[in-house]
């Protein structure tokens, strides 16, 4: 994907071939060996980076900003001064792999911005090396040196810049190496879905035996077409043609599950619930318990009153550790007056259950702060009341 993306951008391309030490990795673009004088008047070996902004998954757009990270001791002119008039401020700012911006640099062109990726790193490779090059006139940051792909191992099929753009790649690695399960793609499995594919976990799990059909689609992200209805996809499958075109680690499973999948669910770290049965929802958290695999079990009840539809949304999590709270809490019984079935106009309701279910999971991973560390929580629609209960902190 690197060599793709520089060939097919003509100002990466223009950077790789005047020689310049590029690389990208996780939404940056990285300049390395770029030459400097320290404060000590030494020649010293840093590197540029700066957020990559992407127009398709192989085209670099148009940098969103002007300013640059720059990885080293503080740059000095060969005096042996401070480079003050393009360093904004130290940062120690964490990026990617190691690569450290300790230094936050400034240097808006004449005409505001940069009008490409060339002009703005040439501009800070020669501002940066230009004093290091008057003690020695032989360095030079264009090295020809090769650079490796850094997406053999990478979980998406193109770059997070989003992650890179609000400098949380660091924070981005809580999900690495993880293993979900999402068991029921209906409503709200659909949703959790589309929100955990956009996470860099290693794998991700879909469990679910029915067919992708009309209904379904008033439910789920995004838009079927008629063809996709004709032909009456497995919901896993159908949903793997979607998100595999993102993330490669996607997995279908067409089955129901039972006690007899405890194989396929014991090297899971974290399985969300999502089915809309009482009975099955009670059967797989024994088993997921019994395995010891921590678990999200989402619901989601709908009624009629006043010729108005209302709701309660629940989220309760379950652990090894924590889970005296669950024969409290997980419905037993099969409820009878639960309008779901018969309507499908709802999807912002299993969206919201999705986003619930897919918060408290980044707080337990510790992506998002958790004050309370609730274990329980139900939200009301007709009153937009959120209750909080089983909290650990």
């Amino acid at each position: 994907m690197q060599h793709q993306l520089i060939s097919h951008s003509p100002d990466l391309k223009q950077i790789r071939d005047e020689g310049y030490e590029i690389q990208i990795n996780g939404g940056y673009i990285c300049i390395h060996h770029i030459p400097y004088l320290n404060s000590k008047k030494e020649i010293q070996y840093g590197s540029l980076v700066t957020s990559l902004n992407l127009v398709t998954p192989t085209l670099a757009g148009i940098p969103h900003d002007h300013t640059m990270y720059f990885c080293g001791e503080q740059p000095c002119h060969f005096t042996g001064e401070p480079m003050a008039e393009i360093i904004n401020g130290l940062q120690n700012q964490a990026l990617v792999d190691g690569l450290v911006g300790n230094y936050y640099l400034s240097s808006k062109p004449e005409s505001g911005s940069y009008a490409n990726y060339y002009d703005k790193i040439v501009r800070y490779a020669t501002l940066i090396s230009v004093a290091a090059q008057a003690v020695d006139p032989l360095v030079t940051p264009k090295t020809n040196k090769p650079m490796a792909d850094d997406t053999q191992d990478g979980v998406f099929n193109y770059y997070d810049t989003n992650s890179s753009r609000a400098n949380i790649l660091q924070l981005s690695k809580k999900f690495k190496g993880l293993k979900i399960g999402i068991i029921g793609l209906g409503g709200t499995g659909s949703y959790v879905l589309d929100f955990v594919s956009k996470t860099p976990v290693q794998e991700i799990h879909l469990f679910d035996g029915d067919e992708f059909n009309v209904h379904n689609s008033f439910r789920a992200p995004g838009a079927a077409s008629i063809t996709d209805l004709e032909a009456r996809h497995n919901k896993v499958n159908y949903f793997y043609g979607i998100y595999s075109k993102m993330h490669n680690g996607v997995h279908p499973h067409k089955i129901y599950v039972t006690k007899k999948s405890s194989a396929m669910l014991q090297h899971l770290d974290y399985v969300f619930i999502c089915v809309d049965k009482n009975s099955v929802r009670n059967e797989l958290i024994d088993l997921l318990l019994g395995l010891g695999v921590s678990f999200i079990d989402t619901g989601l009840g709908v009624t009629i009153e006043d010729d108005k539809l209302t709701a309660l949304l629940r989220t309760t999590t379950g652990t090894v550790q924590v889970r005296d709270h669950l024969s409290t809490r997980i419905p037993t019984g099969d409820a009878d007056d639960n309008e779901y079935d018969e309507n499908i106009q709802i999807a912002e309701l299993n969206a919201q259950n999705a986003i619930f279910a897919i918060i408290k999971w980044k707080k337990m991973l510790g992506f998002y702060q958790d004050l309370r560390q609730e274990f329980h929580s139900s939200f009301t629609l007709n009153v937009g009341e959120i209750l909080n209960g089983d909290t650990q902190a």
